[in-house]
This record gives C-alpha cells, sequence and structure tokens, in this order.
C-alpha cells in the first residue's frame, strides 16, 4: 500500500486501558499478589483509519474477555513490591483447535527455535541441501518483561518457548525449547504452580524502582515477526519509594473500572512502524531479495539465508496500534510514557507547529523525568529525543496557556535507515517528511479540568543509590559478518554477532551457540566495555540488570561522560560505532539470562549471547 494514501489525523489515538486481573484466580499466596491470565490470539484490528480494510494481527489480552485483545496490548498496572504472577498462554489456534501458521515468511535457515527439529534438533541452525520454503508450522512464542528484575523462570528465556495446545501439532515436532521444562519444574518447585501444555507462568517481584517497563515475545529466531505481529504492551511500576506522591506528576492514567469518557493525562504511546498490503494485511518482506536486490542463490549454495532481512524500515507510522492517530488535549500538563517499539528504526522526536517541514521549528519541549529504570536525577529539557529501539523515555509536555484549536505534531528527524548518530539533515537524511516523518497530532481543545501538578522545571525527582565499586571489568565486542561467497555481492551481511576481545584488543565474535562468556558472582558489580566494530549503532539490552551508563570512548579518543538523559538506571543503551560504551551492573539473581541487539532483525539472527550469573553454568536440554 502506498503509504501517501493513508489518511492522517482522523482516528483517536487509542489509550490503552488498564487489563483486567483474573476472575478466578488460582494457587498458592493469591491474597498477596495480582493474578493475570493472558493469552495470545489472531484477531482483525482496525488499524488503518477507515474505510480501509482492517487488519489481521496478533495480540495479548485477558481470557476472561475476548474485548480485551488488542494491538498494542491492555496495560498491566503493577505495585512496587507486590508480586504478579502472569499465566502467559499460547491460545494461536482457530476454532476447530487447529494450530494458525504466521502472519509472515518464517525463514527455517536461521539459528530459531525450530519445532521440526523435535527434541534433538530444536533450538538449532538447521541443515538443508536445498533452500528450503518458508516455515508454516504452528508458532512458539514466550514473553518477557522487559526491564523486570525477574528469575530465570520467569524472564522470557528465548529458548523456554512453547507451542500452542492445537490438535493437529505435526508428529514428531518439539513442543517446547530446550529451558522449558526445567524452568517449568523450578516454577512448581518455587512457587507451588504447575505449567499446563500451552502456557508459562512468571512471577515478578517488583522489587525495584517504579518505571515504564514492557513486555513483548522473544522465541529465538522469530522475535522480530511475533512483535511485528503485534505482541508488545505496556508494564507500568508504580509507588514505593522511588515514586512521587499522586497529583505531583500529571494524571490519571487509565486503571480498571474507569467509566467512559475518563480524561487521561498520563499516556502512554508506542511508536512502531509497519507497512500494509492493499487488502490491509501487514507487509514484512518474504525475501531477501527485498534489502537488497540479491535474487539468490541462497543457503546452501551460498551463506545467504533466503528471507532474512539485515534491517526492514516499514513506511507507516503506528502509535498505540493506529495509523497517524490524532489526540485532543486540555491547555495544561500531560505526562507521556514514550516506547520506541519499531523493529530496527530509531526515533529522533520533536513536538512541531508544522507536520512536514524541515528542519522542524520546536514549539513545545519535552522535560524528561525517567527512563528505563525508573526517574532521572532531575527534569531534563530537550527540544528533541532520541529514542532508540527498546528504549523508553518518561516526560511532561505542557500545552499551558496555547490556544484552543492550536494543532501540534509529533514528528521524527530519525533516518529511514540505520543509525550512526550525528545531526538530523547533515550527517544523515532525515524521515521522509510526507510519511515516517510523521507521528500523531496534538489538538488543543477547551480547559476541562484543574491542573494541580507542579510545573516540571520545579520538579524535585527521588534519588538513587549509585552502585558500588566495579570487581571486574568485562571487554565485549559488537561485530557484522558479511558474505564471503564470490557468487553474492560484496560486503553483503549474513549475520550480526557479540563477542569478546582477544589479548590483543581484537574482536573475537561468537554465536549463540557457542559456550558462555560472561558468568558474574552472584551480587558482583561489574563494567561491561561495548567495543562497537561495526558501522551502526546498536541498542544493547542486558537482562536482569538495571545498569549505569558510565561513558563512552572513541577508539582513538578521551572517554566522555553520558548523556543528561542517561543518567538515571538503564537497560538499553545505545552503543555508537568506532566507541566503546561502559556500564557498570549489579547481578543480584543468579541463573541463565541474554543480553543482546534490540535491533529485532538482529537478535534473531545470532547477535544475542546467554549469560550465566553465580558460575559457568551449564547447557539444559
Amino acid at each position: 500500500m502506498d503509504p501517501s494514501t493513508i489518511p492522517k489525523y482522523v482516528t483517536e489515538l487509542v489509550i490503552p486501558p488498564a487489563i483486567p486481573q483474573a476472575r478466578r484466580p488460582e494457587g498458592p499466596g493469591i491474597g498477596a499478589m495480582d493474578t493475570y491470565v493472558i493469552g495470545v490470539r489472531q484477531f482483525a484490528q482496525q488499524v488503518l483509519p477507515p474505510p480501509l480494510p482492517p487488519t489481521t494481527v496478533w495480540g495479548y489480552g485477558s481470557l476472561d474477555d475476548e474485548r480485551t485483545f488488542h494491538y498494542p496490548s491492555f496495560t498491566i498496572e503493577a505495585t512496587a513490591d507486590r508480586p504478579v504472577r502472569v499465566t502467559w498462554v499460547n491460545d494461536l489456534v482457530d476454532g476447530a483447535g487447529r494450530f494458525r501458521p504466521h502472519l509472515l515468511a518464517v525463514d527455517p535457515t536461521l539459528h530459531w527455535a525450530n519445532p521440526p527439529g523435535g527434541r534433538t534438533g530444536r533450538d538449532s541452525r538447521p541443515v538443508f541441501t536445498s533452500t528450503p520454503g518458508v516455515y508454516t508450522g504452528p508458532v512458539p512464542i514466550v514473553t518477557h518483561l522487559h526491564g523486570g528484575h525477574s528469575p530465570e523462570e520467569s524472564d522470557g528465556y528465548t529458548e523456554a518457548w512453547y507451542l500452542p495446545r492445537a490438535n493437529d501439532i505435526p508428529s514428531g515436532f518439539g513442543t517446547v525449547g530446550s529451558f522449558y521444562d526445567e524452568f517449568r519444574e523450578k516454577s512448581a518447585r518455587e512457587h507451588g504452580v504447575e505449567w499446563e501444555p500451552g502456557t508459562a507462568t512468571s512471577h515478578y517481584a517488583n522489587d525495584q524502582r517504579a518505571t515504564t517497563l514492557w513486555f513483548h515475545d522473544h522465541a529465538l529466531g522469530m522475535t522480530r515477526l511475533n512483535v511485528y505481529s503485534g505482541l508488545a504492551g505496556f508494564y507500568l511500576l508504580r509507588d514505593g519509594e522511588c515514586d512521587l506522591p499522586e497529583g505531583v506528576l500529571p494524571g490519571p492514567a487509565p486503571a480498571v473500572g474507569d467509566p467512559p469518557g475518563t480524561r487521561y493525562h498520563e499516556i502512554p504511546l508506542a511508536i512502531q512502524d509497519r507497512s500494509f498490503h492493499s487488502d490491509g494485511s501487514l507487509f514484512y518482506p518474504a525475501s531477501r531479495e527485498f534489502f537488497d536486490g540479491f535474487a539468490g542463490p541462497y543457503l546452501p549454495a551460498t551463506d545467504v539465508s533466503p528471507v532474512w532481512n539485515p534491517e526492514f524500515f516499514a513506511d507507516t507510522m503506528v502509535v498505540n496500534g493506529r495509523t497517524w492517530p490524532k489526540l485532543t488535549v486540555e491547555p495544561r500538563r500531560y505526562r507521556l510514557r514514550l516506547l520506541n517499539g519499531c523493529n530496527a528504526r530509531f526515533l529522533i522526536l520533536k513536538i512541531a507547529d508544522s507536520p512536514a517541514a524541515r528542519p522542524a521549528r520546536s514549539a513545545l519541549p519535552f522535560w524528561q523525568i525517567g527512563s528505563d529504570g525508573g526517574f532521572l536525577p532531575a527534569p531534563v529539557r530537550l527540544e528533541r529525543l532520541l529514542l532508540a529501539n527498546a528504549e523508553r523515555a518518561d516526560v511532561v509536555v505542557d500545552f499551558t496557556g496555547i490556544p484552543e484549536g492550536t494543532e501540534l505534531y509529533l514528528v521524527n528527524e530519525g533516518a529511514d535507515q540505520p543509525f550512526g548518530r550525528g545531526e538530523p539533515g547533515v550527517d544523515f537524511p532525515v524521515a521522509d517528511p510526507a510519511t515516517t516523518g510523521q507521528v500523531m497530532k496534538f489538538v488543543v481543545g477547551p480547559a476541562a479540568s484543574r491542573d494541580r501538578s507542579v510545573p516540571p522545571d520545579r520538579l524535585r525527582l527521588p534519588g538513587r543509590r549509585p552502585l558500588g565499586r566495579a570487581g571486574v571489568t568485562r571487554r565485549l565486542s559488537l561485530n557484522e559478518v558479511t558474505s564471503g561467497n564470490p557468487q553474492v555481492p560484496p560486503d553483503s551481511p549474513v549475520h550480526t554477532l557479540l563477542g569478546t576481545l582477544d589479548s590483543a584488543g581484537r574482536p573475537a565474535p561468537l554465536g549463540w551457540a557457542d559456550p558462555v562468556t560472561e558468568n558474574p558472582r552472584l551480587n558482583a558489580t561489574e563494567i561491561w566495555e561495548l567495543h562497537n566494530f561495526t558501522e551502526d549503532a546498536h541498542p544493547i539490552h542486558i537482562h536482569q540488570v538495571a545498569f549505569e551508563v558510565v561513558n563512552r570512548q572513541p577508539f582513538d579518543g578521551s572517554p566522555v561522560p553520558p548523556e543528561s538523559w542517561e543518567r538515571g538506571a538503564k537497560d538499553t543503551v545505545i552503543a555508537y560505532p568506532g566507541e566503546i560504551t561502559r556500564v557498570k551492573a549489579r547481578f543480584d539473581l543468579p541463573g541463565r539470562f541474554v543480553w543482546h541487539c534490540h535491533l529485532a532483525e538482529h537478535e534473531d539472527n545470532e547477535m544475542m549471547r546467554p549469560f550465566h550469573v553465580g558460575g559457568a553454568g551449564r547447557r539444559r536440554s
């Protein structure tokens, strides 16, 4: 579908409601926790504005109420130090109980979940004697709470996936990932909860700072496809000693049981890019040829996978599940919780008075008060906001005094290509001003409520205790591998890798299946140095921990401090090309976790590594 034919700013922004808890929770400790049963289903949603056709998507929802299924998910509202238990159900079956194949083209030549491999061949890179077609079997899922401080069995480990409980699973298929059974047994032992087939139950202690978290699928080699299909949602953690009293920040946010017409002044915004076919269905490349024109030969004749694209930049911007929506605001302060949910696109956001003029003139600043891991030390005024994939920004935008009827636009000055760094329009071309350079519109309406919130420049934010001295420094590498086959055009990427450095400071790339090299002692504080030997910036996410950004250092230069908006706790950091990015973390949960690039196409093809806290760990199967 030509994105220029899609009308802009004609549909209202969806403000995701809070998802209701389970009506009939079961299991030990129910009174001391919040309990949810959340399924994954396929359904049609009006993502494009009417009269354009609806889009078939996947989404999360409460199994007690079909009306709660939505892309992105309704929000889980959680309270600090009050546990949450979620039973995640793979309900990707039709009315007859048959499995639903994927909406998009699945490349079976990657190192992926690989259910056809059975128990011995699951979670592997299969070997083929000829180029295979796309995988059309049952879809594995596993949900990760991004930024959560979760034990290994609840972290959504990428090899702990599971298929739906369908009645037509092909004989010999692996129905669960390599770590599922061990984590199922540990969950029963630790929490007294048995996992039924087609499900996994996660326990989130919420023993961390109030912050903006989000959940999404994390199945091995399929994250880019499952998230693109709709599997994402907000998880907002509130209260505790690291929150602010009610009324200090703009509110309210959606809550269960809100009457129709409730006005919200705290709003989460999940920003994503999507492309569409003319029938309304999602477009995602079904061939490597889309990326660079290389039409084969593919594996096994060469080292190029037939479907996987190294990155994908869609042509239409979607916010909370609708293309280019509008939001009517009062002339008062709003709290916006922003998430970059794109697969590969970095965002550089600005509030402008014109939708398409470039460079855009800033009409209102963002006051950033928090990032991935909670509040910043102090509010930071920004004319534009850089968000890498999976990063969150908690901001206050003040519409006070703006005349009724004024139209303002959230625009994007990031690039329609991989991000390096630099000044938009100088060091790289900005996004297409007619399409991906526009995100949503704000229309100032009449005042309808009294604003009792504190002006952002006067806010006193809760402090946090910095991490202590690090006992270990690890030197890690970010690497890209290009094809070495003479039949393939020069410099064609075949996968991206993490790794270590050798004694001479040269990169030592490693694949997903290589032995664990990062094994912090339990409760150790470490500095991880991320040496980026590629030409692009990568958002690096470390599971389980909230880290501090220490500094960045060009390969041939001196260290520079983190940006003002990076001086709180983080779980995702931008590692720029040709630089060393240093982060400090305390590893206080034992077990097996992962760290990876959050460019979804990269993490799905080797740019992810396991780490094990409390020893070297062992390979489970």
